[in-house]
């Protein structure tokens, strides 16, 4: 395989000598670079797990370990012997989330039945899991939205206590019965709970709130709650129950909790640096036999951190250990920490996009149909279980400086983003640019190679570009006139998480662990763009920050449902003709809703600093019959664009203008780079001409450059650390402005074929984003636009690899 040359950034200026990175393998350091620009370099030995595990329980006796997997594609119940590091049992679980919990005995084991509003009991007998009974809470979703998540049990089995995260409650259980006893009302949605060693309290962390809710055993009442951060999620007791750890992870801290007194002794800071900034993720919890040391596992920075606890109240930092993408649980069995993460160890590349699949059962799955859902970025990245014996000190001070060369973040360059002298993308807060408005397109999901793998200058893949040029024409000249970039990557996955991605540089740990249950078809709302409380980031999106920085700003269709803001921060910043998601509105309609409402603001000299704008019929409606073509929805939304673009630049204010243009997620459609690369587009005076830039962006990347424009702090440790795309502009401006091309397509062209693809596509619904399963959508797409027939092309890579040294430009 021969590789293209390409060249890459350093952090203070560019250097076209050297060589580009795509994510993958480094081969010089063993790291693993990612496509929101961290690496990791995971210690220890592993077990592969499956999509998303969310949580492992020990038995008593150390003996077993369950985990339960809780991603978009299979969910499984799986059990390990801890001991030699090897999978027992597997068992396929239709619908799940988070709670486990053994019986003391072992021979129970209690998985949460997620939406189905269930507890299942599977028996283990000779180290097997057995056929599950069945405690039912309440009719499955939609008729009843409970959704169980932590469960413990007493020691005698005879209380089984889960907390759920829809209609915010606590049940208590008799398991042999399975009746339930007792229903408390919580504030908000719970996430774990936890019974003392006399089993008098049961401690539930209210995981939409800031708070731990502590309920009395004997008198089923709650009796009162403590103050934690925000989003508590992990709870830990020491053996004497004497403290209880709570992990926040909107705050990257930990709560130490004094039981006798129900005091905060203290709070300690998981981050790498010292920062308010979020994006640390604290999410798991786990103290060492001694319980002098604290393992705790910080999501979103991919390692652990590990606290002196010997002294609570006093307790102290000793250092951080490398681990895989996303840990979401971690447990203790003698000197040996078992890590469960939840996105494995690498990205990869989709070029095979969406298979065709096998017809589903009535339950939703794909009978026989695993492979054909691996190309799908959902359930693309598996969980892996990591083995890691303690540290001595030596060797954790070696973890320690692996994690700080695994990270891109740091305070200096929070302060002091990287730049160059005279280029109007400032380097910290405070400078001036001369760029004074802002204008920032969201689109919907396309990669790469679906749209931009047919530029020859490019690094894409032809046969993989069903949007080229003749569908999107203005795309294509936006991408040739300015700037084209083909090594941009999107921070989130789908829709769920790339809006909050592409607004506040961020998505939650509650987005990120429960958008794949709806994106499953295991029920579930679209809890995204400010739809609910629980998914907001602690300090607000990016119109938070510039109205605290007294910055204008406006939306038009981003963050707006029904005519209405999701969020307060947009009441009366809002266009209320621009419509949200709707697939029967053009964009071609929603670029003259933005235009006369921004003719009408100039007249009054009065446009925002700050645009946001919806322009997103690339998200397509498949092949439902009457429905705009998938083509048709395409060149819509090039024209949408290119009209945006061109009123704009004939204005007088296109001369202090930018124009951003991205998709929200990349979604499952095809790249041979990697799933998460995307295309994205800059336009203005200030932007380069006819420039072709291989360095390695983000969307975090897009929202500091935004941020540095605007005056605006980082609103996260990804965008902090995420290099802004100075590389794109220059001090000269050309003020020409941007001409129109025309339609080569029939926008009219509707869906009139009579086909499998065109059955499917009647079921599907388009209401709200990705409320169609998109592997099923991007097939139909796919074999509108290269025959009702056709499959996608075989894989042509499966890892990466960043050459040290230089070569001229080669093919494959």
């Amino acid at each position: 395989m021969k590789l293209k040359l390409i060249f890459c950034i350093t952090a203070a200026c560019v250097t076209s000598g050297a060589m580009a990175q795509t994510p993958g393998k480094i081969e010089k350091t063993g790291q693993v670079l990612l496509p929101n620009g961290w690496k990791l370099s995971t210690a220890g030995r592993s077990l592969a797990l499956g999509d998303l595990p969310l949580n492992m329980q020990l038995s008593a006796s150390g003996k077993l370990l369950a985990v339960t997997n809780n991603g978009q594609s299979t969910q499984s119940i799986q059990l390990i012997d801890p001991k030699t590091e090897k999978l027992l049992d597997e068992r396929i679980i239709k619908k799940s989330w988070y709670g486990l919990a053994f019986s003391h005995d072992e021979k129970m084991l209690y998985a949460s039945g997620g939406n189905d509003n269930r507890i299942l009991a599977y028996p283990i007998q000779n180290k097997k899991i057995g056929v599950a009974d069945t405690i039912i809470l309440g009719a499955s979703w939609p008729k009843n939205k409970i959704c169980t998540t932590g469960i413990t049990v007493n020691k005698s089995n005879s209380r089984l206590y889960t907390v759920t995260k829809e209609d915010s409650a606590l049940y208590v259980i008799e398991p042999a019965t399975h009746k339930i006893l007792n229903r408390v009302k919580l504030p908000a949605e719970a996430y774990s709970c936890i019974l003392s060693p006399d089993e008098k309290t049961l401690y539930i962390s209210i995981w939409g709130g800031e708070e731990v809710c502590c309920y009395d055993t004997h008198t089923g009442k709650l009796t009162g709650s403590i103050k934690t951060g925000s989003h508590p999620n992990e709870l830990l007791l020491n053996k004497k129950g004497t403290w209880l750890f709570v992990a926040n992870a909107n705050d990257n801290s930990v709560s130490v909790i004094n039981t006798a007194t129900r005091k905060t002794a203290e709070v300690f800071s998981t981050t790498l640096y010292p920062t308010k900034l979020t994006g640390s993720t604290t999410n798991g919890l786990a103290l060492s036999a001694n319980e002098k040391m604290l393992y705790i596992a910080n999501a979103d920075n991919n390692c652990l951190a590990v606290f002196d606890v010997g002294n609570p109240g006093s307790s102290k930092s000793a250092g951080f250990i490398p681990v895989g993408w996303y840990p979401t649980n971690v447990k203790i069995l003698g000197n040996k920490i078992l890590v469960a993460n939840g996105k494995g160890f690498t990205s990869m590349a989709n070029p095979r996009g969406p298979q065709p699949v096998k017809k589903t059962d009535n339950s939703g799955y794909q009978k026989g149909a695993v492979n054909s859902r691996e190309q799908y970025i959902g359930g693309l990245f598996k969980g892996t279980l990591s083995f890691i014996d303690e540290p001595a000190e030596t060797k954790l001070k070696a973890y320690t400086k692996q994690v700080y060369a695994n990270t891109p973040f740091n305070n200096k360059i929070a302060a002091n983003a990287a730049g160059e002298a005279g280029n109007p993308i400032p380097r910290k807060r405070g400078d001036k640019s001369p760029i004074k408005y802002v204008f920032y397109i969201i689109k919907e999901n396309r990669t790469y190679d679906q749209v931009l793998g047919d530029i020859p200058k490019g690094n894409g893949d032809t046969s993989l570009c069903i949007f080229g040029s003749k569908v999107t024409p203005n795309l294509h000249a936006i991408a040739n006139e300015f700037v084209l970039l083909d090594n941009f990557y999107v921070d989130a996955e789908v829709s769920a998480d790339g809006h909050n991605w592409s607004m506040a540089a961020y998505a939650t740990d509650f987005i990120e662990k429960t958008w794949p249950t709806s994106y499953g078809g295991r029920g579930g709302n679209y809890d995204s763009e400010g739809t609910r409380k629980a998914g907001d980031p602690r300090d607000g999106y990016i119109w938070d920050y510039c109205k605290r920085a007294g910055i204008s700003y406006r939306t038009y269709g981003e963050f707006v449902d029904d005519g209405k803001p999701n969020i307060k921060a947009l009441k009366d910043h809002y266009c209320a003709q621009a419509p949200g998601f709707n697939l029967d509105i053009t964009d071609i309609k929603r670029y003259e809703v933005w235009a006369h409402d921004f003719d009408s603001l100039r007249s009054i000299n009065s446009v925002p600093q700050f645009n946001t704008i919806r322009i997103s019929n690339d998200h397509t409606s498949g092949q439902k019959k009457g429905a705009i073509s998938p083509i048709a929805a395409v060149a819509d939304n090039d024209q949408g664009v290119g009209r945006f673009i061109e009123h704009l630049s004939q204005s007088p204010i296109w001369k202090e203008s930018v124009v951003f243009v991205l998709e929200d997620d990349a979604q499952n459609g095809p790249d041979h780079i990697d799933a998460h690369r995307s295309p994205v587009y800059i336009a203005g005076p200030y932007v380069k001409r006819n420039a072709v830039i291989h360095n390695m962006y983000s969307t975090s990347g897009v929202l500091r450059t935004i941020e540095l424009i605007l005056g605006l702090p980082p609103m996260s440790q990804y965008d902090a650390a995420a290099m802004p795309m100075f590389e794109c502009f220059t001090g000269k401006a050309d003020l020409s402005s941007y001409k129109l091309k025309p339609a080569e397509v029939n926008l009219e062209q509707r869906n009139v074929a009579d086909n499998k693809s065109s059955l499917k596509s009647a079921h599907f619904n388009f209401s709200k984003e990705d409320a169609v399963p998109d592997l099923a959508l991007n097939e139909v797409i796919w074999k509108y636009v290269k025959g009702e027939n056709a499959v996608m092309p075989a894989p042509k890579r499966s890892a990466f690899v960043i050459l040290e040294k230089k070569k001229k430009n080669d093919d494959d």
